[in-house]
């Protein structure tokens, strides 16, 4: 079942174990972020730290797994057709807008997309941590440590395909900064493969 979320926006759904969730890129350079809860107890939620520190590096593809707070396998990435994504930088706010890009009138951005499409599985915006940014391309400085966020490698038709090693509530935007995206915005498009 094929959906699609518009530019700028966020969606909720759930993913039983086993199912297969992927994410695809429709016109290239664009952002998804992507949350992970636990549905039994959403107190479990997907963790940067946790992942990167037992993968050893901060750039995760096929073979990778993305760890709960809890030291749980929450998804594993099972194909990668980009190989660039970020598991460092917060989902972009009205803070992100104001305080980066001197936005007067900010936009909510993946945080407040996230936050709303969230709320009816009892998840609050202060809940919500750094979400893994599927396409999105951060370079790091090897001297000094410093960060750019260049435009994303996927081209259009690019995917990332993930299984649930558990029963989950996922969180998918189509990314709000311009930074983050090559200056446009554009619509992300899901799949769910489930298994009976």
């Amino acid at each position: 079942m094929l959906s699609r979320i518009e530019p700028r926006t966020g969606v909720a759904f759930t993913l039983n174990k086993g199912d297969v969730l992927t994410v695809k890129d429709l016109e290239g350079e664009q952002v998804a972020d992507l949350l992970a809860f636990n549905r039994s107890d959403i107190g479990e939620v997907i963790s940067s730290g946790r992942t990167l520190d037992y993968a050893s590096r901060v750039f995760l593809t096929t073979g990778d797994l993305l760890y709960s707070n809890r030291s749980n396998a929450m998804l594993e990435i099972i194909s990668d057709d980009v190989g660039r994504h970020d598991f460092l930088l917060t989902p972009c706010s009205k803070d992100t807008f104001r305080i980066i890009y001197g936005d007067t009138n900010p936009h909510q951005g993946c945080l407040g997309n996230l936050a709303g499409a969230l709320a009816p599985f009892g998840v609050t915006e202060d809940m919500i941590p750094i979400a893994f940014n599927c396409f999105m391309n951060v370079a790091i400085d090897g001297i000094t440590g410093n960060l750019r966020v260049d435009p994303p490698l996927s081209k259009a038709g690019d995917r990332i395909r993930f299984k649930a090693h558990a029963n989950l509530i996922i969180g998918l935007t189509a990314c709000s900064a311009p930074q983050s995206n090559n200056g446009s915005f554009k619509p992300i498009q899901y799949d769910i493969e489930m298994v009976h």
